[in-house]
Parts: structure tokens; sequence; C-alpha cells
């Protein structure tokens, strides 16, 4: 439940920021990006699994590119379900779909599955000890 609540407030962080920076993306009010958040939380984990796997041949043969397509559909989605949340053309789409996918790439770094932010640091090789001799 805490890992589910965990990806929500990722992609809303993720969604925000799309809202923000690409033009042609925008929510009309509160609601409707929350609502937003949520559709396209639940997209994500349940329906775009299935769409990667039904696309396999086009995302090899595009190297991976066409993983950005399918986000961009299911923003589209989510902008033509959601009323008040706006996605005008594919450009908009194709553009906010690789901005949530960093972001979130990014946080889900930084985030664990118990919710806690985790920085690893590796040295290539330990510290040398000086002895004083």
């Amino acid at each position: 439940m805490r890992a589910l609540l965990i990806r929500f407030l990722v992609t809303g962080v993720a969604v925000f920021l799309a809202i923000t920076i690409v033009p042609g993306i925008d929510a009309q009010s509160l609601s409707a990006g929350l609502a937003a958040i949520l559709l396209l939380s639940l997209l994500n984990a349940a329906v775009r699994p299935v769409l990667y796997l039904f696309s396999l041949p086009l995302i090899i043969l595009s190297l991976g590119l066409f993983m950005v397509i399918i986000n961009a559909l299911l923003l589209q989605l989510v902008g033509w379900l959601v009323k008040g949340f706006v996605v005008e053309g594919f450009w908009a789409s194709v553009w906010g779909a690789l901005l949530i996918s960093i972001v979130s790439f990014i946080l889900n770094l930084w985030i664990n599955e118990q919710g806690s932010v985790e920085l690893v640091i590796h040295r290539s090789r330990p510290p040398r000890i000086v002895n004083p001799d």
C-alpha cells in the first residue's frame, strides 16, 4: 500500500512539472490535476505493461523509442478522459511523456520500496590507512 502511494506521489510530481514546463499541457483545476495523476498512475500500472508486451517488436526495432509513443498515447488518453486536463496535440503529449518518464525515473532511483530516500555512494577502492610509525 505504501509503495503504491509513493508511486502516486512520484507521478504527481512528474505530471506537475509537465504541466509547468510543457506548453500544451494544462490542468484547469486542482481536482482535474489530481484526477489526471490518479488515472495516469492506474494506466501506467495496469495497461502500460500489456501495451509494452504487445508492441515488443516495435520497441526493439526502434531501440526503445516506441515506449515514448506509448506513454504519449496514454497521456493523451488521460487528457481525453479527464475533463479539465488538457493535452493539446501529439507533440505536447510526446514532450510531456518524455518529461514525466525522466522525472519518474530519477525520483524512483532515490526512493526505495519502504518510502525512504536512499543515497548510495560507491567507492572504487577502500581508503588507505596510514600507519603513524
